[in-house]
Protein backbone atom coordinates (compact mmCIF):
# COMPACT_ATOMS: atom_id res chain seq x y z
CA UNK A 1 0.00 0.00 0.00
CA UNK A 2 2.16 2.93 -1.48
CA UNK A 3 1.69 6.20 0.77
CA UNK A 4 2.39 10.02 0.45
CA UNK A 5 2.45 12.58 3.06
CA UNK A 6 1.66 16.18 1.97
CA UNK A 7 3.68 18.54 4.21
CA UNK A 8 1.72 22.12 4.96
CA UNK A 9 3.10 24.84 6.30
CA UNK A 10 1.70 24.70 9.44
CA UNK A 11 2.55 23.36 12.98
CA UNK A 12 5.37 20.85 12.07
CA UNK A 13 4.40 17.81 13.27
CA UNK A 14 5.92 16.59 16.95
CA UNK A 15 3.59 13.32 18.40
CA UNK A 16 5.06 9.49 17.30
CA UNK A 17 1.97 8.58 14.97
CA UNK A 18 2.26 11.69 12.49
CA UNK A 19 5.55 11.33 12.58
CA UNK A 20 5.51 7.56 11.94
CA UNK A 21 3.79 8.38 8.74
CA UNK A 22 6.34 10.60 7.42
CA UNK A 23 8.93 8.61 8.05
CA UNK A 24 7.23 5.49 6.46
CA UNK A 25 5.91 7.28 3.13
CA UNK A 26 6.94 6.16 0.13
CA UNK A 27 6.65 9.88 -1.27
CA UNK A 28 6.70 13.01 -0.01
CA UNK A 29 5.58 16.59 -1.25
CA UNK A 30 6.07 19.86 0.22
CA UNK A 31 4.20 22.74 0.42
CA UNK A 32 6.17 25.68 -0.64
CA UNK A 33 7.41 27.01 2.78
CA UNK A 34 6.85 24.03 4.65
CA UNK A 35 10.36 22.55 2.65
CA UNK A 36 12.52 25.00 5.40
CA UNK A 37 10.94 23.40 8.06
CA UNK A 38 10.93 19.84 6.42
CA UNK A 39 15.23 20.47 6.38
CA UNK A 40 15.53 21.54 9.42
CA UNK A 41 13.81 18.10 11.05
CA UNK A 42 15.23 15.93 8.34
CA UNK A 43 18.26 14.62 10.55
CA UNK A 44 16.22 14.40 13.32
CA UNK A 45 13.07 12.36 11.97
CA UNK A 46 14.88 10.37 9.16
CA UNK A 47 18.54 10.27 10.87
CA UNK A 48 19.75 10.98 7.48
CA UNK A 49 19.79 13.51 4.54
CA UNK A 50 16.44 12.50 2.76
CA UNK A 51 14.90 15.52 0.20
CA UNK A 52 11.30 15.40 -0.56
CA UNK A 53 9.90 14.38 -3.83
CA UNK A 54 8.67 17.39 -4.64
CA UNK A 55 8.01 21.27 -3.52
CA UNK A 56 5.05 22.51 -4.31
CA UNK A 57 3.60 25.99 -4.61
CA UNK A 58 3.40 29.42 -5.51
CA UNK A 59 6.54 29.71 -3.88
CA UNK A 60 5.59 32.92 -1.80
CA UNK A 61 6.75 31.91 1.40
CA UNK A 62 10.30 30.22 0.41
CA UNK A 63 13.26 31.89 0.54
CA UNK A 64 15.15 32.33 -2.62
CA UNK A 65 18.44 30.70 -1.21
CA UNK A 66 16.32 27.31 -0.85
CA UNK A 67 14.67 27.87 -4.27
CA UNK A 68 18.48 28.09 -5.79
CA UNK A 69 19.64 25.61 -4.56
CA UNK A 70 17.09 23.09 -4.47
CA UNK A 71 15.74 23.78 -8.07
CA UNK A 72 15.71 20.32 -9.65
CA UNK A 73 12.44 19.03 -7.12
CA UNK A 74 10.56 22.43 -6.93
CA UNK A 75 7.58 22.63 -8.93
CA UNK A 76 6.23 26.28 -9.05
CA UNK A 77 2.70 26.16 -9.77
CA UNK A 78 1.50 30.32 -10.04
CA UNK A 79 -2.36 29.84 -10.73
CA UNK A 80 -4.18 31.22 -7.30
CA UNK A 81 -7.93 29.21 -7.59
CA UNK A 82 -5.87 26.59 -5.67
CA UNK A 83 -3.99 26.48 -2.32
CA UNK A 84 -0.84 24.66 -2.07
CA UNK A 85 -2.32 21.99 -0.48
CA UNK A 86 -4.46 21.07 -3.31
CA UNK A 87 -1.65 21.52 -5.95
CA UNK A 88 0.39 19.21 -3.45
CA UNK A 89 -2.70 16.48 -3.79
CA UNK A 90 -3.14 16.98 -7.79
CA UNK A 91 0.62 16.58 -8.45
CA UNK A 92 0.41 13.29 -6.43
CA UNK A 93 -2.79 11.91 -8.23
CA UNK A 94 -1.26 12.59 -11.37
CA UNK A 95 2.04 11.49 -10.99
CA UNK A 96 1.99 8.76 -8.96
CA UNK A 97 -0.88 6.76 -9.61
CA UNK A 98 0.04 3.80 -7.33
CA UNK A 99 -0.01 5.82 -4.13
CA UNK A 100 -3.49 4.57 -2.59
CA UNK A 101 -3.32 6.50 0.69
CA UNK A 102 -2.19 10.45 1.17
CA UNK A 103 -1.67 11.80 4.44
CA UNK A 104 -1.47 15.72 4.95
CA UNK A 105 0.43 16.64 7.73
CA UNK A 106 1.34 20.31 8.94
CA UNK A 107 -2.19 21.75 7.78
CA UNK A 108 -3.47 22.92 10.86
CA UNK A 109 -2.20 25.08 13.68
CA UNK A 110 0.02 28.36 13.69
CA UNK A 111 -3.05 30.15 11.91
CA UNK A 112 -7.03 29.70 12.26
CA UNK A 113 -7.61 30.58 8.87
CA UNK A 114 -5.61 27.78 7.22
CA UNK A 115 -6.52 25.65 9.80
CA UNK A 116 -10.60 25.98 8.67
CA UNK A 117 -9.60 26.43 5.16
CA UNK A 118 -7.72 23.14 5.10
CA UNK A 119 -10.24 21.31 6.48
CA UNK A 120 -13.11 22.13 4.81
CA UNK A 121 -11.44 21.66 1.44
CA UNK A 122 -10.99 17.67 2.60
CA UNK A 123 -14.74 17.36 2.05
CA UNK A 124 -14.18 19.02 -1.40
CA UNK A 125 -11.08 16.43 -2.59
CA UNK A 126 -13.99 13.92 -3.38
CA UNK A 127 -15.59 15.91 -5.77
CA UNK A 128 -12.62 17.69 -7.46
CA UNK A 129 -10.89 14.40 -7.55
CA UNK A 130 -11.16 11.13 -9.22
CA UNK A 131 -10.58 9.45 -6.32
CA UNK A 132 -11.20 6.11 -6.92
CA UNK A 133 -10.50 3.45 -3.73
CA UNK A 134 -8.00 6.46 -2.76
CA UNK A 135 -7.96 7.67 0.83
CA UNK A 136 -7.05 11.03 2.05
CA UNK A 137 -6.73 12.05 6.09
CA UNK A 138 -5.18 14.76 8.11
CA UNK A 139 -3.26 14.09 10.74
CA UNK A 140 -2.20 16.27 13.81
CA UNK A 141 -0.88 16.14 17.06
CA UNK A 142 -3.88 16.14 17.80
CA UNK A 143 -6.32 14.30 15.93
CA UNK A 144 -7.30 12.83 12.59
CA UNK A 145 -9.49 14.43 9.92
CA UNK A 146 -11.26 12.85 6.36
CA UNK A 147 -13.96 12.98 4.49
CA UNK A 148 -17.28 11.16 4.38
CA UNK A 149 -19.61 11.27 0.96
CA UNK A 150 -22.11 8.59 2.21
CA UNK A 151 -23.46 6.11 4.87
CA UNK A 152 -20.97 3.66 6.28
CA UNK A 153 -20.07 1.92 9.30
CA UNK A 154 -16.25 2.99 10.80
CA UNK A 155 -14.18 1.14 13.40
CA UNK A 156 -13.04 4.05 16.00
CA UNK A 157 -12.44 2.29 19.18
CA UNK A 158 -14.52 2.69 22.48
CA UNK A 159 -14.11 5.64 23.84
CA UNK A 160 -12.69 7.84 21.44
CA UNK A 161 -14.05 11.74 20.88
CA UNK A 162 -15.63 12.48 17.46
CA UNK A 163 -16.74 15.56 16.06
CA UNK A 164 -18.92 15.90 12.85
CA UNK A 165 -19.00 18.58 10.52
CA UNK A 166 -21.23 18.78 7.20
CA UNK A 167 -21.77 22.35 5.29
CA UNK A 168 -25.16 20.66 4.03
CA UNK A 169 -28.08 22.14 6.05
CA UNK A 170 -30.26 19.81 4.65
CA UNK A 171 -27.96 16.79 5.54
CA UNK A 172 -29.42 14.18 8.19
CA UNK A 173 -26.94 11.82 9.50
CA UNK A 174 -28.86 9.47 11.82
CA UNK A 175 -25.98 7.32 14.29
CA UNK A 176 -25.30 4.36 16.26
CA UNK A 177 -22.41 3.92 18.61
CA UNK A 178 -22.21 7.53 19.79
CA UNK A 179 -23.12 8.89 23.21
CA UNK A 180 -25.40 11.25 21.76
CA UNK A 181 -27.00 10.52 18.62
CA UNK A 182 -27.14 12.54 15.46
CA UNK A 183 -30.21 11.94 14.11
CA UNK A 184 -31.96 15.21 14.58
CA UNK A 185 -28.68 17.57 13.87
CA UNK A 186 -29.08 19.78 11.95
CA UNK A 187 -25.85 21.11 10.38
CA UNK A 188 -26.54 24.89 10.33
CA UNK A 189 -23.25 25.44 12.10
CA UNK A 190 -20.12 24.00 12.84
CA UNK A 191 -20.62 23.03 16.84
CA UNK A 192 -23.32 21.65 16.28
CA UNK A 193 -22.37 17.54 15.92
CA UNK A 194 -18.77 18.12 17.59
CA UNK A 195 -17.83 16.81 21.13
CA UNK A 196 -19.07 13.34 20.73
CA UNK A 197 -17.72 10.27 21.76
CA UNK A 198 -18.22 6.69 20.65
CA UNK A 199 -19.79 4.05 23.10
CA UNK A 200 -18.74 0.95 21.21
CA UNK A 201 -15.75 -0.45 19.16
CA UNK A 202 -17.58 0.35 15.36
CA UNK A 203 -20.05 3.65 15.05
CA UNK A 204 -22.01 3.44 11.98
CA UNK A 205 -23.40 7.13 10.42
CA UNK A 206 -26.13 6.74 7.77
CA UNK A 207 -26.37 9.62 5.57
CA UNK A 208 -29.87 10.45 3.99
CA UNK A 209 -28.67 11.17 1.38
CA UNK A 210 -24.77 11.22 -0.56
CA UNK A 211 -23.07 14.51 0.58
CA UNK A 212 -20.44 16.08 2.32
CA UNK A 213 -19.40 15.58 6.22
CA UNK A 214 -16.03 15.64 7.85
CA UNK A 215 -15.21 13.28 10.83
CA UNK A 216 -12.49 14.56 13.16
CA UNK A 217 -11.07 11.60 15.52
CA UNK A 218 -8.91 12.23 18.35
Amino acid sequence: MPSAVILANGQFPRKEYPLYLLKEAERIVCCDGAFAKYLKAMERVFGKTRLPDRVIGDLDSLPSSLREKYSSIITHIEEQDHNDQTKALRYILGTWPEVDTVHILGATGLRADHTVGNLSLLMEYPRLFDLGERSIDMVSDYGTAFALTDTCTLEVGQGRKVSLFSPDNTLRICSTGLQWPTDGVVFDNWWKATLNRATQDEITLTFSHPSRALLILD
